[in-house]
């Protein structure tokens, strides 16, 4: 049976909701979960630069094909799994996945780190396209909006999304530990805001364990001048000598315009009144774009977000929309079905941009954002959390590192001590049965870079760096090179599923040709009933 693990400062609620589950007859209550990836990457030349070809029609529909699409550019491929109940499974699709898109991009390169490559300034990235369809156009016009309210050059970092739900057997054991009299997919809502919640409390975590973006190329600023706590490192690279992910510090993702924005996870009815709020109140800023000019469409609209999913965070809750079906509309129909958390990047050093330790890190760290206390969040604690990612993102290695904990400051590799004792037991429970014990294996290794922060993936990029005596740029083309190769030689290649990959990618072209002609309402009127919430 697995055992409770002393906590450093006591969470009874923990305490209990892990003896209920460890107790309750139905064993494996926490086994099962479903899983899945969305990994982006730049379509690179042989050379480095970045693609201005377009999406490979024998890649399929960028609009329709469920499993590979485009992002922000036309040269930002995503590649999105199914949901797996088991890690192999998911890791194996990621690998078939990349073997097809290898067949079909000819000399081209996937680019394996998040922060990009050469660029050449906002022109030189292009804007994805998705054909001529209302639902075509209007992705197209809102990546046009990000482009000109952020700058094209941060729309071309690239990220892992890891999305997960819980397994249906778990929902009425943890009512029933928990006392709940509320509703089964109430309760559910409620738990799922709950981990979000707790997601901003401890999810800089995940960027100190696994952020492996410390460096940046030096033309990332083409144009301007580069901030001032970024350091030259040989030719080209700049390197900010404690970060973990630049991707998800001030550099990358979390940007000036969205910096005051404060979205409530305290529960379902508030995130989506926030999000709608946003949604609907105008930006003086991007009023002077203008929407409309001369018959070219330059955003949605100008209001402080075109859609729900402008606005970032590092973990959103989800459910599967229907088509023309707004996100928020969605999770006010039928709840939360997953949450994707966002803060992962790109793991350099997998082919795949991911592995399966850290996979089965994620499951268990999901589950001790669920199962530990989560008192709401007021807008400045939120901000306060949210500024301990920004810290760990930009100087987590820095030695003595405190952040903000709820009542006093801790230091970091103190409070990491702790969260990774609470997951022992947790991984304990995911591995019941199991010999390999997949989940404790990977705790543990976890806590070798705790012990020996040498072992962060951030600080080998940074020896990569320093002992081949390259730029940032010359070492991520040639690892770059070497994961192609990698796939290339791979034998027995899964002819089935290259197979199946083949049959959807025809498919998507068909659907899209059928969505282009079945097309009746005039643009405005379209985006007009997508953000009223009325095509469904």
């Amino acid at each position: 049976m697995a055992r409770l693990m002393p906590v450093r400062r006591s969470d009874s609620q923990f305490e209990r909701r892990l003896a209920g589950l460890i107790n309750a007859r139905e064993r494996g209550v926490l086994k099962g979960g479903l899983k899945g990836i969305e990994r982006e990457a730049l379509r690179v030349t042989p050379e480095g630069r970045i693609s201005q070809a377009p999406h490979a029609q024998a890649l399929g529909s960028a609009l329709t094909h469920p499993h590979i699409t485009t992002d922000y550019s036309e040269a930002l491929i995503e590649l999105v799994t199914p949901p797996f109940a088991e890690t192999w499974e998911l890791q194996q699709y990621l690998c078939d996945v990349h073997q097809f898109v290898y067949r079909h991009i000819g000399e081209e390169l996937l680019w394996v780190t998040s922060m990009p490559c050469v660029l050449g300034g906002d022109a030189e990235i292009p804007i994805a396209n998705y054909g001529s369809s209302n639902i075509g156009r209007m992705k197209h016009v809102y990546r046009v909006g990000l482009g000109l309210r952020y700058g094209r050059v941060m729309q071309a970092i690239s990220g892992v999304h890891f999305n997960y739900s819980f397994p249906e057997q778990l929902w009425p054991v943890l009512q029933d530990v928990c006392q709940s009299k509320r509703a089964a997919q109430a309760f559910i809502d409620d738990s799922y805001f709950a981990l979000l919640r707790n997601y901003r409390r401890f999810g800089w975590l995940i960027l100190y364990l696994f952020g492996v973006s410390p460096a940046v190329c030096h033309s990332f600023f083409a144009g301007r001048e580069p901030p001032a706590e970024l350091e030259p490192r040989g030719r080209g690279t700049l390197i900010a000598p404690y970060a973990t992910s630049l991707r998800m510090s001030d550099l990358g993702y979390r940007n000036k315009n969205q910096a005051g924005v404060h979205v409530s996870v305290n529960s379902l009815e508030e995130y989506v009144r926030d999000l709608s709020r946003l949604i609907s109140t105008p930006n003086p800023e991007y009023e002077a774009h203008g929407v409309e000019v001369d018959g070219e469409w330059r955003q949605l609209n100008a209001n402080m977000l075109q859609i729900e999913n402008e606005y970032y965070s590092v973990i959103r809750p989800k459910r599967v929309a229907h088509s023309g079906e707004r996100p928020t509309k969605a999770l006010m129909r039928a709840g939360v079905q997953y949450v994707e958390m966002r803060s992962l990047d790109v793991g350099a050093f997998d082919p795949v941009g991911v592995n399966q330790r850290k996979l089965y890190f994620l499951e268990a760290f999901a589950a001790l954002c669920l199962l530990r206390d989560s008192p709401p969040l007021s807008a400045e604690e939120s901000a306060r959390y949210e500024d301990n990612h920004v810290q760990v993102a930009s100087r987590g290695r820095e030695p003595g590192l405190m952040l903000w904990s709820g009542e006093r400051t801790l230091a970091l590799t103190d409070w990491a001590a702790e969260i990774l004792d609470q997951m022992q037991g947790i991984c304990e429970l995911l591995d019941a049965g199991d010999d390999a014990k997949p989940f404790a294996n990977a705790l543990a290794l976890q806590r070798t870079k705790l012990a020996d922060p040498a072992q962060l993936p951030s600080v080998r990029l940074l020896d990569e760096l320093n002992s081949q005596g390259v730029s940032f740029f010359e070492l991520a083309l040639g690892m770059s090179r070497l994961h192609r190769d990698y796939f290339r030689d791979l034998y027995p290649p899964n002819e089935r599923r290259l197979a199946e990959l083949h049959t959807e990618a025809q498919d998507s072209l068909a659907q899209q040709q059928a969505i282009e002609a079945a097309d009746r309402l005039p643009f405005q009127a379209f985006v007009d009933s997508y953000l009223a919430g009325t095509l469904v």
